[in-house]
């Protein structure tokens, strides 16, 4: 393990340390930390139980503080991958700007003080589910499953899926169906989301000893897995408006968006070979944001402005 952890290149060894601003927050993995708060936004919004807004401000914060330190701790870890990737060689610690050391007490400091701040300004509820979420993706995915099985994404998914029952708890206090589902549809989106950028970086994770589906399986094998998980994600985005979280501009948001997500995942499918291959992977894997977003997103507005919140049960009903 530390071994791995601190195996970085003589250059980067040599190099000055220490890191400015933008180097820290380059650590914390900005562009997924939004992610995770915005899908932790959405849970506390949807909770039925109204959070004083500068108690959900600070709660958020601690969300995103715990997130960074995810992504740090995985930066320390991963030194030695990040340094072997084009796509991860120019991150703070491959380049010497950040020493590992500094990675993972930048890290620490961040996950202890994100789940003690939240359990004291939220509920100790959240506080354990952002502690486990932590302690999941450093862990169990980046310590154990990413480099040892080609099911890493999909069991360490887990990880950023549970964003929405933490907000969820930190307004409530408990959590129940309506938070789980949002957890199952990220957990669900996870797989075609990475394996379609992995398709893209096959010879980058082999280089890396990553051992990515496309490495291990082959990229036919990989792309009939995303088509099956994008089958399983179109109807299941469904899902909110069937328990009545979402309403019915939900409901046609999330038929749209999932039926443009399958069809993404045919033409990846369909593409076997050259630029028309690449690009259709490129394709569904900006799309794949977009999708999550777009899903999310309209779910806020929904639960945030109080905008159509009759549900699909309803409308068969009547």
């Amino acid at each position: 393990m530390a071994d791995a952890a601190f195996s970085v290149t003589a250059e980067t060894a040599a190099a000055d340390a220490g890191g400015d601003i933008a180097d820290y927050v380059a650590l914390m993995k900005p562009r997924v930390m939004f992610l995770v708060v915005f899908t932790a936004l959405v849970g506390l919004v949807a909770a039925p139980d109204a959070m004083h807004p500068v108690l959900a401000i600070a709660s958020l914060i601690c969300i995103a503080a715990g997130a960074g330190a995810a992504g740090a701790l995985n930066m320390w870890y991963d030194a030695d991958i990040d340094a072997a990737m084009v796509r991860t060689a120019a991150r703070p610690v491959p380049r010497g700007r950040v020493t590992p050391e500094e990675a993972r007490s930048f890290g620490v400091v961040l996950a202890v003080g994100s789940v003690i701040c939240l359990g004291l300004m939220g509920n100790w509820l959240a506080a354990a589910l952002l502690a486990f979420t932590i302690g999941f993706y450093v862990f169990v995915y980046t310590m154990w499953l990413k480099r040892t099985t080609p099911q890493n994404i999909v069991i360490g998914g887990a990880a950023g899926a549970v964003p929405p029952m933490i907000g969820w708890a930190a307004a409530s206090g408990g959590v129940s169906l309506e938070p789980f589902v949002l957890f199952l549809i990220i957990f669900v989106w996870t797989p075609p989301h990475f394996w379609a950028l992995a398709l893209l970086r096959t010879r980058d994770y082999a280089k890396a000893g990553i051992p990515m589906l496309p490495v291990v399986a082959g990229a036919d094998a990989t792309r009939v897995q995303i088509l099956i998980y994008s089958l399983i994600l179109a109807p299941l985005g469904m899902a909110p408006a069937i328990i009545g979280l979402g309403g019915t501009l939900y409901a046609a948001a999330a038929s749209v968006l999932g039926s443009l997500f399958v069809v993404m995942a045919l033409a990846c499918y369909r593409e076997r070979e050259g630029e028309e291959a690449d690009r259709a992977a490129k394709n569904l894997f900006a799309y794949s944001v977009l999708y999550l977003f777009l899903l999310f997103a309209v779910l806020l507005v929904e639960q945030g402005f109080g905008i159509d919140g009759a549900s699909l049960p309803s409308l068969w009903a009547s």
